[in-house]
Order: C-alpha cells, then sequence, then structure tokens
C-alpha cells in the first residue's frame, strides 16, 4: 500500500522544495533505486506500483507547480 502513495509524496515534497518537478521525479527515483540496490524491492510488480506512483505524482506536481510559483512570485 505504501508503494502506491510514497513515491507519488515524495515527488510533490520535492518538487515544492525545489521548484522544479524535473528534480522533484529525479530525487524520488534516485531514491527508489537505492531501496532496489539494498534488496528492498524484489518484485516486478512492485516496480509496477512505484512506477504508476511517481507518475501520478509528476502529473500532480505539474498541475501544483504554477500555484505554487505564483505564491512564490507575490
Amino acid at each position: 500500500m505504501s508503494a502506491l502513495i510514497l513515491p507519488g509524496l515524495m515527488v510533490l515534497l520535492f518538487s515544492r522544495v525545489t521548484y522544479n518537478r524535473v528534480i522533484g521525479l529525479v530525487l524520488t527515483v534516485a531514491l527508489i533505486a537505492a531501496s532496489a540496490y539494498k534488496g528492498y524491492t524484489n518484485t516486478f510488480l512492485l516496480v509496477v506500483i512505484d512506477a504508476f506512483s511517481l507518475t501520478a505524482g509528476f502529473w500532480l506536481a505539474a498541475k501544483m507547480m504554477p500555484r505554487a510559483l505564483k505564491k512564490a512570485n507575490d
């Protein structure tokens, strides 16, 4: 269940902190790659769920960023 929610939330968090959704995605993918290297991601289904969550988070970050940039400029 956490594989469905947490990667998307991490993309949103990193995008909000860096004001760049691509950097947020790259940082999240790096964290997931590190956990996969350590052996925590062991099934293909888990990789697919992570990828879906990353995609959803990236899409939500694209929707969120114009509002965050407008708020930062005010």
